[in-house]
């Protein structure tokens, strides 16, 4: 099953680009599709692959921050080559 996730970590706190910097590094690291924009990060790909390293790298990206939210949302299916039909 393919899923698509779109991402925003937002740091709560001064000095937050390094720890953005590298969550957005990471996923760009994977094997996954990864389309990135200035207010949200993409993520494509099966399930499993995105789920496991996405529980991987929140959780190392929390580790940098002292405090911080992450907004996800998930759709059912791989929307990577999605074009608007008007």
């Amino acid at each position: 099953m393919n899923i698509s996730v779109e991402l925003t970590l937002t740091p709560l706190h001064d000095d937050y680009e390094p720890a953005i910097i590298h969550f957005i590094k990471q996923l760009r690291a994977s094997n996954l599709k990864v389309l990135e924009n200035p207010l949200s990060t993409q993520v494509y790909g099966d399930y499993d692959a995105v789920m496991t390293l996405l529980t991987v790298e929140i959780k190392a990206a929390f580790e940098l921050i002292e405090r911080g939210l992450l907004h996800m949302k998930i759709v059912k299916s791989d929307r990577y080559d999605y074009e608007p039909h008007f």
